[in-house]
């Protein structure tokens, strides 16, 4: 008796967007990282994420631990608990361009690029004019 197929859940982004839009990601990670600013590619970097999970949602049910629950469920794990979640794969979007998310201020403070896109991402829905 065979076993039932499983869908096999994606644990890349890459396996969300496909691969074409990966690549296309990381050139323009490679591009815009080095000589970016921090306020801006950390928005950038989220609604690239955003584009995943909406991608993802489309697509269904996700398996727990996969890179498309993480997505869809960061959001609402508020900052601390959403940053941890998502942190690993922003940081994996990185290392696959090729570019650093480590950075130091002119102050000499240690700050992290991909530490304020997992905040922009958690932050994408909240409209501080609605409260």
């Amino acid at each position: 008796m065979q076993m039932p197929k499983t869908k096999k859940q994606p644990h890349r982004l890459s396996e969300i967007v496909g691969d074409v839009v990966y690549k296309v990601w990381l050139e323009m990670l490679q591009r815009l990282v080095p000589q970016g600013r921090t306020h801006r590619l950390a928005p950038t970097i989220a609604a690239m994420l955003q584009f995943a999970a909406h991608v993802a949602s489309e697509k269904g049910k996700a398996e727990k631990g996969s890179v498309a629950e993480i997505l869809l469920a960061a959001d609402d794990a508020g900052y601390g608990e959403g940053e941890e979640m998502l942190l690993p794969i922003v940081q994996q979007l990185f290392k696959d361009a090729g570019v650093e998310y480590a950075r130091t201020s002119a102050k000499g403070e240690s700050y992290s690029v991909a530490e304020e896109t997992a905040r922009e991402y958690i932050s994408w829905f909240n409209y501080p004019w609605e409260e």
